[in-house]
């Protein structure tokens, strides 16, 4: 039998290995030199042709369009997919049925064949008109070809085809959430557009915020599609700048690295965004825990038993 006594003194700890993983990582590493060398030192990448352009004042403005235009189209986005997100659950037939239609259109077609679309909507309608269908009532009329120019065409096409993923994130975000909290809230008597936004959106957010980032940072590559449209945004000002020097790599390299800092800034404004909303977690967690480590102990009470003496 084996007693303390005969135990070693001390015990050698032998650190796990990984074969594997270490061998992973060599080759990774040798790979990355591979590209940083035939990146760095290949002198047709024509590195001071990107250096040249990168602050370009005309690269520049192409970069701006292309920020309001991302801009533009998530703020709208945003506010018409909601709407059909609404719509979807809605136990309305004849909503809910619109809002698929609209949904299963405009994820089906592709940005750039609506975009086509919308730039030769002149041709189908020389006029648009707000008033009564099917009637002759009309309050108001417009120039086709005055309404949807370059910058406007890009915008309704973008939110229309933004709008119908949005509306799909947002969806699945609230049938995300605890069916019991809707009845809690219900049972507080909340109207349904405070009971929405201030118990059920919050929660929902953070179902929706991963997916609604990856579409907002989809919007602003895919800004690049209103080229066909022949507006500055920051890929047909490249476009047009190769064109015209024949440095197509160098240019795009330029574009390429604008669109790297675009999408990076939005992964860290997500990164804030879900570390801000989950401190609501850490203080409930903290909350709970709080009261089962600073309740005092109930002191026990003894009792002490009668004495009976016996009378004389």
């Amino acid at each position: 039998m084996t007693t303390p006594s005969n135990l070693p003194s001390t015990i050698k700890v032998v650190p796990a290995r990984y074969p594997l993983r270490t061998l992973g990582a060599v080759v990774a590493l040798f790979v990355l030199a591979i590209v940083i060398q035939s990146v760095a030192f290949n002198p047709r990448w024509e590195w001071s042709v990107f250096a040249r352009w990168f602050f370009d004042p005309v690269i520049l403005e192409g970069l701006a369009q292309t920020l309001l235009l991302t801009l533009i189209g998530t703020a709208l986005s945003v506010v018409i997919g909601g709407l059909l997100a609404l719509a979807r659950l809605s136990s309305s037939w004849l909503l809910n049925s619109l809002a698929w239609g609209y949904i299963w259109l405009f994820r089906s077609l592709p940005l750039i064949v609506v975009l086509i679309i919308l730039y030769n909507f002149s041709y189908l309608y020389d006029t648009l008109s707000i008033g009564i269908p099917f009637t002759q009532i009309s309050w108001a009329s417009y120039q086709t070809i005055n309404v949807l120019g370059q910058f406007s065409t890009a915008v309704v096409g973008l939110t229309l085809v933004q709008s119908a993923y949005t509306a799909e994130i947002i969806r699945g975000g609230f049938l995300g959430v605890d069916h019991g909290q809707y009845e809690a809230a219900a049972a507080l008597g909340l109207p349904a557009w405070r009971r929405t936004l201030r118990i059920i959106l919050p929660q929902a957010l953070r179902t929706i915020l991963p997916s609604g980032f990856n579409e907002i940072i989809s919007l602003a590559k895919g800004t690049a599609m209103v080229y066909v449209l022949a507006m500055p945004e920051l890929f047909y000002t490249i476009q047009m700048i190769y064109n015209r020097t024949q440095e197509v790599i160098p240019l795009l390299m330029v574009g390429a690295v604008w669109y790297l800092v675009i999408t990076s800034v939005l992964s860290l404004i997500q990164h804030l965004v879900e570390r801000w909303l989950a401190r609501s977690e850490r203080r409930s967690a903290i909350n709970q825990q709080s009261p089962a480590r600073q309740t005092p102990r109930q002191p026990v009470l003894q009792t002490q038993e009668a004495a009976h003496a016996p009378l004389p």
